[in-house]
């Protein structure tokens, strides 16, 4: 398969991507006429103009959809405002800079599935997972530093060592705190816009117009978590009934939980069902809470028998 790079207006050099890729980019209107392109036995990059027969009519000959395509970008004003290489024309065999699914452009008009209750609460148990254990990737080393401090204080009459404490305390719970936020922050706001546990079940957050959200709005949109699970954890309870799948803290934030294929070119891949990766998260997780349920009366069970009270 032939790979192509194509440039943008601030000279970025993007690609590999593949003809049909251009095609895509060229019918939804980011490919104007005077972008340069190029492929491997080329001499110099071309305008799109002068190669588009090459990349669409040439895949599709005699379709008259692609002649079309074609005909319209041969067709377009040379007015000279694009110039991307004018100045200085990198090396084609320069490193990629980015993907074309950075380009991709948000896309209105088609069925959108929102994202369940149940596959919010898989994607949930998942993520729960991360963020405890990198909280603990970072909380064990301070509470190991915070022993050994504590020991060379315990052996003088150091009046900061309640203190010191206190402080060690105060930086776990920012920790606790803090990693969770950082990282709901940064992957709901990311290009994938959706966290692990989003992502391993299909789903994303967006904005209620389907766009990517902001970082910031991420961040707030995270003590709107905490909001919802304060409150009896009701407002997450509201992903189940609203009529866009909203939980309260999505109202508080204007945003969407969908399926990562809607607001795309591609709506319908997008599933109502489960799957098979919610299916087993949720069998997991339902064997680890009765578990855990078992363990705690089979505990006070044996607490019962020995007499204690």
């Amino acid at each position: 398969m032939t790979e192509w790079y194509y440039s943008d207006a601030q000279r970025t050099q993007h690609g590999p991507v593949s003809a049909a890729d251009l095609a895509a980019l060229h019918t939804k209107g980011q490919l104007p006429a005077e972008t340069l392109v190029w492929r491997e036995g080329m001499s110099e990059w071309k305008p799109w103009r002068e190669m588009i027969r090459e990349v669409i009519a040439g895949d599709a000959p005699g379709d008259a959809r692609a002649e079309a395509l074609v005909k319209a970008a041969e067709a377009a004003p040379d007015d000279g405002a694009y110039r991307p290489y004018a100045v200085a024309e990198p090396s084609p065999y320069a490193p990629p800079q980015a993907r074309v699914e950075e380009a991709r452009a948000v896309v209105h008009g088609g069925r959108v599935v929102y994202a369940g209750f149940w596959k919010r609460v898989a994607a949930s148990f998942i993520d729960s997972f991360v963020t405890t254990a990198l909280s603990y990737i970072v909380q064990i080393p301070l509470m190991m530093i915070f022993g050994v401090s504590m020991v060379g204080m315990a052996g003088g009459d150091d009046p900061f060592a309640s203190g010191a404490g206190i402080a060690m305390i105060g930086l776990i719970y920012v920790v606790s705190i803090g990693i969770p936020l950082l990282y709901f922050s940064w992957m709901h706001s990311s290009t994938h816009q959706a966290s692990l546990g989003k992502m391993a079940v299909g789903i994303k957050v967006v904005r209620s117009n389907g766009e990517r959200i902001s970082f910031w709005r991420a961040f707030g949109r995270y003590w709107g978590m905490v909001l919802s699970a304060l409150i009896l954890l009701i407002g997450y309870l509201m992903a189940g009934f609203t009529e866009r799948k909203q939980a309260l803290h999505d109202m508080i934030s204007d945003t969407l939980v969908v399926d990562k294929h809607a607001y795309t070119d591609h709506p319908e891949w997008q599933r109502e069902e489960l799957g098979t990766v919610t299916i087993v998260i949720l069998a997991l997780a339902g064997l680890a809470v009765f578990g855990m349920i078992a363990l705690i009366a089979a505990m006070g069970v044996m607490l019962a028998g020995s007499g204690i009270r």
